[in-house]
């Protein structure tokens, strides 16, 4: 593939990417907040609760704490704040799988380019956050013990890396077993050793026994996380979607190019005969 091919199709990446950011978003803002605000207010009542009875072990002539002031303001976090951080994650995401799609066109099989990117956003989906996330759920923010903050996040990237590295080997050994096998087969069987690597690696690594308080709400943890969850869906469905219809049109001209090339060539060939 040519370079400027690729560089066009990066450009479209990221610009599919900051379409898919911007539903992503409208998503986050909808279903995400509000059981960001229930857990804001859950850990805000038990710090209340918390300085109470310091308060009243101390006796009444203790000194009130000072509240420390908040850099960012919440309504600002929950707007502007996440859509920066939704719309550049959009965009960087875009961007690589954008590359992704470019290596992966023509190598996993006779796909088009709507199919590719389809197929391109699944794997990335899954591999990037899905499997992680079955093993790391996301959890709301103040709900975790502050103190193991950088264990957990290091997992979670540790994670992340070990499911991406599962995923390029399975599409390998697929590649490599589908001239014995077949492809439906070599399919499967390389499909198999992702879900079997991945269990080990589920059942080896450490869990995140503390990631949630003791007492905090089931129903508002299991909020968030669906939430979480729906985010992602809809960030790669349309990223999908979008970036599928704009490969299509950069590659469609330039595939009938090299096609009215090679018919012109092949008359010239047999005349040369």
């Amino acid at each position: 593939m040519y370079a400027s091919t690729v560089r066009g199709l990066l450009v479209r990446g990221m610009l599919a990417g900051l379409i898919a950011g911007l539903f992503a978003f409208a998503v986050a803002y909808v279903v995400g907040e509000p059981p960001v605000n229930g857990s804001i207010a859950v850990e805000e009542a038990q710090a209340a609760q918390d300085a109470a009875g310091a308060h009243a072990g101390h006796g009444a002539e203790a000194a009130p704490e000072e509240e420390e002031e908040e850099l960012v303001s919440r309504p600002v976090q929950s707007t502007a704040g996440l859509a920066t951080g939704v719309l550049v994650y959009g965009v960087a995401l875009g961007g690589i799988a954008s590359l992704a799609f470019s290596f992966a066109l023509g190598r996993v099989g006779r796909f088009g380019p709507r199919a590719t990117a389809a197929l391109t956003a699944g794997a990335a989906f899954a591999t990037v956050y899905l499997v992680p996330f079955l093993k790391y759920p996301a959890t709301p923010p103040a709900v975790g013990n502050p103190d193991t903050i950088g264990q957990r996040t290091t997992l979670f990237f540790l994670m992340i890396l070990l499911s991406v590295l599962l995923g390029v080997g399975a599409v390998i050994a697929g590649r490599r077993l589908a001239p014995r096998l077949g492809n439906w087969n070599a399919t499967l069987a390389a499909g198999g050793g992702f879900l079997v690597a991945t269990g080990l690696a589920f059942a080896f690594l450490p869990d995140n026994d503390d990631a949630v308080k003791p007492g905090f709400p089931a129903a508002l943890l299991w909020e968030f996380r669906v939430a979480s969850l729906a985010v992602q869906v809809v960030l790669w469905v349309v990223f999908a979607i979008v970036f599928g219809v704009l490969a299509q049109r950069l590659l469609a001209p330039r595939a009938a190019e090299t096609d009215e090339a090679r018919a012109g060539a092949q008359p010239r060939t047999a005349a040369l005969g």
